[in-house]
């Protein structure tokens, strides 16, 4: 239960994951809740995704523009813009915590302004629930947007270059880690998890087996919804920063 905290009513909700479908999987249906409340909400995609297939007649060119327009279907799956999805060029399994990706991601956050970020857990490197081991992209890009929430993109003299851009420092007031093991914070998504199979069903490129894999995320909703006290929940670990 969320006994420790508010229920969140976001209005700017910025999702910042590694690859494309990683916020489909995770927490498209709780993106989907904020949206039909009323927030705004823009994707921002730190890799190309160019290695995920298994395909041997696919080209990681090909695959970067099929992976782009799927992402860009996932978010329109959950109501949202498929405009408001923002692709960084960092290399599909490349991804490191560097100076250059948090002034990137400090970047966005400063143009879009969100009062929530939703990410992944960079603390994740394997799951005892669910015995898989976490990508280490998605472990790099939840550090590294962590860092860029606070303290660099609230610090005026952080990347004073945004500034000639016409960026304002900016202070994110709460941030939602993706976690199944160790949430602390759930959304009840039963009413709206038909929206988050919609989205799944956006990325046939990664998922070959699509009923299996619409039947795995639901159950881990049954799960974590259990664990909440809903029916069907996502679960993260809610830092409120400000």
């Amino acid at each position: 239960m969320n006994q420790a905290f508010e229920p969140l009513q976001p209005k700017r909700v910025m999702g910042i994951v590694a690859h494309p479908d990683d916020l489909d999987v995770t927490a498209a249906a709780t993106i989907a809740k904020y949206i039909q409340q009323g927030a705004e909400v823009e994707y921002l995609i730190l890799t190309d995704g160019g290695k995920g297939s298994d395909d041997l007649n696919m080209t990681t060119e090909n695959l970067i523009k099929t992976r782009q327009e799927e992402q860009r279907n996932g978010l329109k799956a959950v109501g949202g813009n498929p405009e408001n999805v923002t692709f960084l060029p960092y290399g599909d399994g490349e991804l490191e915590n560097t100076l250059a990706l948090k002034r990137d991601i400090v970047r966005e956050i400063r143009r879009f302004r969100p009062d929530t970020v939703i990410t992944l857990d960079p603390t994740v490197i394997y799951s005892k629930t669910t015995h898989r081991i976490n990508h280490p992209d998605h472990r790099a890009a939840g550090q590294a947007v962590l860092d860029a929430v606070f303290p660099l993109a609230r610090d005026r003299l952080t990347f004073p270059e945004h500034a000639i851009e016409g960026l304002a420092p900016h202070k994110v007031g709460t941030v939602l880690l993706v976690d199944f093991d160790s949430a602390t914070y759930y959304e009840d998504v039963t009413e709206v998890f038909h929206l988050k199979d919609r989205a799944i069903e956006a990325h046939p490129s990664q998922f070959t087996e699509m009923e299996q894999v619409k039947t795995l995320f639901r159950h881990m909703a049954e799960v974590v919804g259990e664990r909440a006290g809903y029916g069907l929940a996502e679960g993260f670990i809610r830092l409120d920063v400000r």
